[in-house]
């Protein structure tokens, strides 16, 4: 814990594509963004969801068929293990740029893969990550389920740091248990970027009276391997007319814990959307009025329990000791 809060943290959300089933071209082409970042003197950077990996935009889940089995293989291969290499490399690139990271990855455990945010400090430490606990529609045939063990909320010196992944944000107790654990810096990368979003991410900032950022991939369909290798499902032939038509329009924002768009939304292309946060000058001001888990909540009549117990299939017990060593220790026999 943090004795002391500095003024204000630079903070940057990009809105970029994946190199898809390419996860080291993509972490190149993180290194790059977070160049470019670094040059804006940006201190927190915010990758979107399933930046590391990619997001099956398109893909056809429910296809069954041997060549929908062979695209799944082919989807799972890039996801990476959680710690890994991978994550080693980004822990060094957050050390050598100097910034809080935060980035979506799929992650893969066994043969089960997670739409994950992973966070990392500007020494280069692997902080932790926050699995989606729930997936939304047809996502649910491809990335499992995370539970509330990984819905971690981190001191900073800036404010309270924690990830809220896409449809997630449209769950009430969720961000309930969020506001309760103090978050001040809520990132809410997603892959949503209809014409509503910008409004439930204001409603957000407001709620919980806290600083909102929100990055959108944005791809072309060039971004995408090219038929027959990615079929982009339902519209692939209106789609592959043209490799430059937007199949993922953006729309990155920040905003404030007051509701103010500080940066963003954009949907003409990629780029970089930065903003200054100051957590200790500007969050007291609107929970003056209103701060939900605060003197707004009435918990004698409303109250929340959240199970924040890792969640596992299978639990092993170890068996009485039929051998110990001299020491009196149980061995192996």
């Amino acid at each position: 814990m943090f004795s002391a809060m500095s003024s204000t943290i630079r903070a940057t959300v990009v809105q970029a594509s994946s190199v898809f089933y390419d996860t080291s071209a993509t972490l190149d082409k993180a290194e790059i963004i977070l160049k470019d970042a670094a040059e804006l003197e940006s201190q927190l950077v915010v990758f979107p969801e399933a930046f590391i990996g990619g997001y099956p935009r398109g893909y056809n889940f429910a296809d069954q068929s041997p060549r929908g089995k062979e695209s799944f293989r082919k989807y799972q291969a890039p996801a990476i293990n959680v710690p890994g290499p991978e994550v080693d490399r980004l822990a060094a690139m957050a050390a050598k740029y100097k910034v809080y990271l935060v980035t979506g990855a799929i992650e893969r455990e066994g043969y089960t893969l997670y739409c994950s945010v992973l966070f990392f400090d500007p020494e280069g430490n692997y902080l932790g990550k926050h699995r989606k606990i729930m997936p939304t529609y047809s996502e649910r045939l491809v990335w499992g389920f995370g539970d509330c063990s990984t819905t971690p909320v981190y001191d900073t010196p800036y404010g309270k740091l924690g990830s809220v992944i896409c449809w997630e944000n449209r769950m009430p107790l969720l961000r309930t248990s969020m506001y309760a654990k103090g978050i001040e810096i809520y990132c809410a990368p997603t892959a949503d970027s209809g014409d509503t979003w910008v409004s439930t991410m204001t409603h957000v900032a407001m709620e919980g009276g806290c600083y909102v950022l929100s990055p959108i991939q944005f791809c072309r369909r060039k971004d995408y391997p090219s038929p027959p290798e990615y079929l982009y499902s339902p519209s692939e032939e209106f789609v592959t007319s043209d490799s430059d038509s937007i199949i993922w329009a953006g729309g990155s924002v920040i905003i404030s814990p007051h509701g103010e768009i500080l940066a963003g939304p954009d949907y003409e292309g990629q780029g970089l959307f930065t903003a200054d946060l100051d957590v200790r000058g500007e969050i007291p001001k609107p929970k003056f009025k209103f701060d939900v888990v605060g003197h707004y909540s009435r918990a004698d009549i409303l109250n929340l329990t959240v199970n924040n117990r890792p969640l596992v299939p299978v639990t092993f017990t170890s068996s009485p000791c039929k051998s110990k060593d001299k020491d009196g220790e149980c061995k192996d026999i």
